[in-house]
């Protein structure tokens, strides 16, 4: 389970689903913001699945409208952060 890995990052993993081979999941917490996120999914996780589960091809991201509005929420956080840090000539 790739769970606990992700989860000592602040994240956890959902799964959403299985079909023609495509292993759906959400990803939750620190990772749904996480610049690595599509990183884990596509060889962490999807290596992972593949050695215990041959017949999966692939593994995708799932969002919802709860997730968008996080990492829009996020990003803007991040962006006045940014604005706000004094500048060095």
């Amino acid at each position: 389970c790739p769970s606990p890995t992700v989860q000592e990052d602040g994240g956890d993993v959902e799964f959403r689903g299985f079909r023609d081979g495509v292993v759906s999941l959400r990803l939750q917490g620190a990772c749904t913001s996480c610049p690595s996120s599509s990183l884990t999914l596509s060889s962490g996780i999807l290596n992972m699945m593949q050695f215990y589960i041959p017949e999966v091809t692939s593994v995708e991201q799932v969002k919802d409208d709860v997730d968008d509005v996080t990492e829009k929420t996020f990003e803007d956080f991040e962006k006045k952060q940014e604005e706000k840090k004094p500048q060095r000539p």
